[in-house]
């Protein structure tokens, strides 16, 4: 199984995206732990054990299980320049049969948040998605007033489709989100969220 973890790299410009390692858990922790007022309005509740080795461990275990059973694709971002730990995306929930979809998530810590790397990240991934994968469609939600999310899965090709009332536990209440979605063949044109 590690051979198989080693193959999945994902080279861009800046950025290195590849799953998770053990040996992360304290860049992990650092950037997790100074960017959680960041993080906490747009994330469910962390555990009382999030930073923790043992919730790390099972981070690393359940990506190296979600990949080989090609449930999920959970990378984290590196930057190549000083190999510093900047965030995290996920493509979660691989759904084969007619789907053929999966639902993109992700974070950047806070110092490196507006500098374009989730943007380089979220175009990669969805390259592989479609042309590595075989997936047709990509979806992803995010909290109504969250306008940098929204406008960066604008930009980077998701079209807003929807509201879904309480779709997740975000900070300890049912919240709504706006849905967005990226076709591997669309010709939807544009449409901008009202």
């Amino acid at each position: 199984m590690l051979a198989f973890r080693r193959k999945l790299r994902i080279e861009t410009d800046r950025l290195t995206l590849r799953p998770p390692l053990h040996s992360d858990f304290n860049a992990w922790v650092s950037i997790r732990d100074e960017s959680r007022d960041y993080l906490t309005p747009w994330e469910p509740t962390w555990s009382p054990d999030h930073l923790s080795r043992k919730a790390f461990t099972n981070r690393v275990t359940w990506a190296t299980r979600s990949i080989h059973g090609g449930t999920a694709v959970p990378l984290f971002l590196v930057r190549r320049a000083d190999d510093a730990l900047i965030g995290a995306i996920t493509l979660d929930n691989i759904r084969r049969g007619p789907a053929q979809a999966g639902t993109l998530g992700y974070w950047t810590g806070q110092r490196y948040a507006r500098n374009g790397y989730m943007a380089e990240a979220i175009a990669a991934v969805t390259h592989h998605a479609f042309e590595k994968l075989g997936l047709s469609r990509l979806e992803a939600a995010c909290l109504p007033e969250n306008a940098a999310s929204r406008g960066l899965l604008e930009r980077s090709g998701f079209k807003y489709e929807g509201v879904a009332q309480s779709y997740l536990q975000i900070n300890g209440r049912w919240r709504t989100h706006v849905l967005y979605a990226c076709l591997r063949l669309d010709r939807r044109g544009r449409t901008d969220a009202g």
